[in-house]
């Protein structure tokens, strides 16, 4: 294997006429075609049990909240509702929204 000199191979530098003309050489057409596409693959359809899954853990998290609220009232507990009901609701929101915008 033999190794040209530098004044001899002068393939790495790109033609500058060509460069500021802006034209293609005419042996290079095909280097403007498409060679490869990629398709990003489809979503996921939405699974209709999950989705029931989630309603039905939406709506225990509702009665466990209006219980609470309730119960600590009625009992004359020393905490807020909120303390109970809050974190319970954080996490249903960041279940259910890792859920929707899932990939």
């Amino acid at each position: 294997m033999s190794i040209k000199p530098f004044a001899q191979n002068p393939s790495p530098f790109a033609n500058l006429l060509q460069l500021i003309s802006r034209r293609l050489r005419t042996r290079d057409y095909h280097s403007n075609l498409v060679k490869n596409v990629n398709i990003a693959p489809l979503r996921e359809t939405r699974n209709r049990r999950s989705e029931r899954w989630i309603v039905a853990g939406w709506l225990l998290i509702a009665v466990k909240s209006v219980a609470m609220w309730w119960l600590i009232k009625t009992y004359n507990v020393p905490i807020h509702p909120m303390w109970l009901i809050g974190p319970t609701v954080g996490f249903g929101l960041l279940a259910t929204s890792l859920y929707i915008w899932r990939d």
